[in-house]
């Protein structure tokens, strides 16, 4: 154990630091998502469909992407360098829109599926009754549909652990700044240290693994 910390000390910390960011947007933004696209609102078709395009499309393709997008160059990084002065490619931000983008079809999908399938009656009896769309949500779908909550957080979280490809073209592979334990593996097996490569895919080996339990396990209570 001591030693598989040992080989990428500093990617274990970033890494875990990254998950925690995302859980607590997948929390509150993916379980969002996977309301709003239950409901009949304008163009909910379209952002269905880019929600699931990410399970498709190649990732070094999304971060290419974003990329354009965040880059000093692009609409959206262009006006953050030039109104705050801050580039985000690169960066730490960099690394948790890499992983929640990565993560966001397995959280919303999961999600989206239980309420228009077990909860959607609910949610017809309570819209019936008066209640808004906020507290539908919170009194009466996320109840009924936690185990598919669980579900989709333990897939999205474990989903960050492992990304790359947008991570590599959105956050860079900046040993000691945005290399994560993925991009650890592939910086340890290019300089030849096949030894800590293999320390740190056992280490993520069981990490998936006890992933994988949890939603067997919430799973089969669900």
């Amino acid at each position: 154990m001591g030693e598989t910390f040992a080989c990428s000390p500093g990617a274990w910390w970033l890494s875990l630091q990254v998950a925690g960011v995302v859980l607590v947007l997948f929390l509150t933004l993916g379980i969002g998502l996977a309301y709003v696209l239950t409901l009949p609102i304008p163009l909910r078709g379209l952002l269905d469909s880019l929600v699931s395009l990410l399970l498709v499309f190649p990732p070094i393709a999304v971060g290419f992407v974003l990329l354009m997008i965040f880059s000093r160059h692009g609409p959206v990084g262009g006006w953050l360098d030039e109104m705050l002065g801050w580039n985000m490619v690169f960066s730490f931000p960099a690394l948790v829109l890499a992983a929640f983008i990565a993560g966001l079809p397995l959280v919303v999908k999961p999600i989206q599926a239980a309420i228009e399938g077990s909860a959607r009656d609910l949610v017809e009896v309570s819209q019936t009754l008066g209640k808004g769309r906020m507290a539908t949500l919170i009194l009466v779908v996320i109840p009924a549909v936690r185990g598919s909550i669980v579900a989709g957080l333990v897939l999205g979280v474990g989903r960050s652990f492992g990304e790359v490809g947008i991570t590599l073209m959105l956050g860079g592979n900046i040993i000691g700044a945005t290399e994560t334990l993925s991009l650890a593996i592939y910086n340890h097996v290019l300089d030849g240290d096949f030894t800590c490569a293999g320390h740190v895919s056992a280490m993520l080996g069981g990490v998936s693994l006890l992933l994988f339990l949890l939603l067997q396990h919430f799973g089969v209570r669900r």
